[in-house]
């Protein structure tokens, strides 16, 4: 990958030059390490993974050469942008509160989506048990990622239903004994993203951010899509390794891994563009 230290504004993709004019560049071709840049390895070596590259603070916007143009992205964002990261960061940090009358309809909702042919008796039953809730009341099982954890699952029911009861019955391949339980490995699918995006930190540190802000101006809803990519990801990963229960977070390390390798592929402009997409039905 060519990296070059630029001072720059905005972001756009440019004809690749036979120098790089557009980029205000003071080097024409400098390592990753002089542009400002350090290696860091995100994953396991295990799960195969490719280096994230982590932005040094005074680093303002980097160009990298993405099959015959230069890309430059920037930590200046647009106010397109701004205004979607904010209200993303707002939806981050959103916790569910079971006293709340549309954080409880928001539950039915879910119900409703993943079985739509079965009356709920309450909000508080057994019955949930069978979407993989830890116990009768899923309440408590969102306080690690918060409502938009549960805002995830009932988009990927409401977008992607085909996909959702086929991860939710389990089917198509060979299946442990020990199966990961559905509802709950969503809530892990969420954190894990809000880890591997980094959205809350006031400075990009990493192209992966930078990459998913730019996703996030052709879509306001590239979190959740991209929450629905991860979750299929990590059925295959889950079916690849032959995985059982107790193997859940490496799989989960795995599908970061994968995650990571398609947002910096050269083709990938949007979710939609990942080829783990076409998992999606």
């Amino acid at each position: 990958m060519r990296v070059v230290r630029i001072s720059c504004v905005g972001t756009r993709h440019l004809s690749p030059p036979s120098s790089v004019r557009g980029c205000e560049a003071h080097s024409d071709d400098v390592s990753a390490s002089s542009a400002g840049l350090i290696n860091a390895d995100a994953e396991d070596a295990s799960c195969s993974s490719t280096p994230s590259w982590r932005i040094k603070k005074s680093l303002t916007c980097v160009c990298f050469n993405r099959k015959r143009a230069y890309e430059r992205i920037c930590s200046n964002l647009t106010p397109l942008q701004e205004e979607r990261l904010k209200r993303l960061r707002k939806r981050m940090k959103n916790y569910y509160d079971a006293s709340r009358p549309d954080h409880q309809d928001a539950l039915r909702a879910l119900w409703s989506a993943t079985y739509p042919d079965e009356k709920l008796q309450d909000l508080i039953s057994d019955q949930w048990k069978n979407m993989g809730w830890q116990g009768k009341d899923p309440s408590t099982d969102f306080r690690g990622a918060g409502f938009i954890s549960l805002e995830n699952l009932l988009f990927f029911a409401k977008t992607f239903s085909t996909s959702f009861q086929r991860l939710l019955k389990k089917q198509g391949g060979k299946r442990a004994a020990w199966e990961y339980p559905f509802a709950v490995a969503g809530v892990n699918i969420t954190f894990m993203i809000m880890q591997m995006l980094d959205l809350e930190a006031s400075k990009p540190r990493s192209f992966i951010r930078l990459v998913f802000l730019q996703m996030l101006s052709e879509s306001e809803w590239a979190f959740d899509l991209l929450y629905c990519v991860a979750f299929v990801v990590m059925d295959k990963q889950w079916l690849d390794k032959n995985a059982t229960y107790m193997e859940f977070n490496d799989v989960l390390r795995c599908t970061r891994g994968q995650l990571e390798r398609e947002l910096m592929m050269d083709d990938v402009f949007r979710i939609e563009d990942m080829p783990s997409f076409s998992l999606l039905s």
